[in-house]
């Protein structure tokens, strides 16, 4: 027996020897007799039933055994020896119902524990198998960069959601965030084979997001790609200066049926970039795509996002974005870091789906 289980053996074994040692002292007048059900009741806190029974039995048999040395089985004594014995019976099976209880409990604890750790395994492992499967974006000397990925806790498998940022031959940025249906294995084959063709693409035609969107809808018709797809694509340019010699920057997207990015400016103001949306990717090979585009200010700072950022089971979409604009306008100075961060914090970790973060930001000098 190992130590631990001789520790959980000494209550129980030390009621026993210390009640019958005591019922031998105080000689055959005084009983102490039904002390001994305390025995098996001990035993239930930390032992299993069987030992638990096997208590209760060795309880029974002392108090039977001492019965006699004290002689309690006279006509006078006979009832009360009898209660003293049923007494040990009762608190037996009390102690064994308890002691199973108390194992199922204990097995239940176990199974959920062991779940739980199961459980966050897997979505560690999902989540870095997906930003492996995303990369991290490289840096660009014009734009302060911060991107996140959050698994949704209730899937726990790599899924669609992808953001990427890459440098163009002629000197732009182009920034895309885009969610393929699904939280499986073909969702993220999808969402891996987009993002490659989308970066092929950008690299060969013309830097206009529409142009790229209109080239992957044929893309998409040729290899007969038929799961849903949003995305939206945008390029940030540093522009000439105007006449007052101020160097400007200017953002221009095409959005094929995501959610819309939010501006939030150097003062705090947060818009949301909410244009008629264009079709989804790939629904029509000779959809028309538009390009829109905004100045950007020093300190100015866009927000790109998939719907698990706004989208509840609970609450309507409009209310999620509500949300998220107000939570911008409050947190929207701090470092990008920082706000990726705090608006996942606000968002808590049960997500009802993936969130990709992407935010970029004009530097003050």
């Amino acid at each position: 027996m190992s130590w631990s289980g001789r520790t959980r053996h000494a209550l129980p074994a030390g009621v026993l020897a210390v009640v019958s040692t005591v019922d031998l002292v105080v000689g055959r007048e005084q009983t102490v007799l039904g002390l001994l059900a305390i025995a098996p009741l001990t035993a239930a806190a930390t032992l299993g039933r069987r030992a638990t029974a096997t208590y209760g039995v060795v309880a029974l048999a002392d108090a039977l055994l001492l019965g006699v040395y004290a002689g309690q089985y006279t006509s006078e004594t006979i009832v009360a020896q009898l209660t003293r014995l049923f007494a040990v019976v009762l608190a037996t099976t009390v102690a064994v119902l308890a002691a199973t209880l108390r194992l199922y409990h204990e097995e239940e604890l176990a199974r959920l524990s062991a779940q739980a750790a199961l459980s966050r395994a897997v979505v560690r492992t999902a989540e870095t198998l997906q930003r492996h499967l995303l990369g991290k974006p490289p840096r660009v000397p014009h734009l302060e960069t911060a991107v996140r990925y959050q698994p949704a806790s209730r899937n726990a498998q790599v899924g669609g959601d992808w953001y990427d940022l890459f440098a163009l031959p002629d000197g732009g940025t182009m920034l895309v965030i885009g969610d393929v249906a699904g939280h499986d294995a073909p969702a993220a084959a999808v969402m891996a084979q987009t993002r490659g063709m989308l970066r092929g693409v950008a690299q060969s035609v013309d830097g206009s997001p529409a142009a790229v969107l209109g080239a992957l809808d044929r893309a998409f018709a040729t290899l007969q790609v038929d799961t849903l797809v949003t995305v939206a694509v945008a390029r940030v340019d540093q522009v000439p200066a105007d006449g007052a010699g101020r160097a400007a920057v200017r953002l221009r997207w095409s959005n094929a049926g995501h959610p819309p990015p939010v501006l939030v400016c150097a003062d705090g103001t947060t818009i949301l970039l909410e244009r008629r949306p264009d079709p989804l990717l790939g629904v029509l090979a000779t959809a028309v795509r538009t390009d829109h585009e905004v100045p950007l200010a020093p300190g100015d700072t866009v927000l790109f996002y998939t719907d698990g950022l706004v989208e509840r089971r609970t609450t309507l979409l409009d209310e999620g974005t509500a949300w998220l604009l107000g939570t911008l306008r409050r947190i929207g100075p701090e470092p990008l870091d920082r706000l990726c961060d705090d608006l996942l914090r606000e968002i808590g970790g049960q997500v009802d789906d993936d969130v990709a973060l992407l935010a970029v930001r004009v530097p003050l000098t």
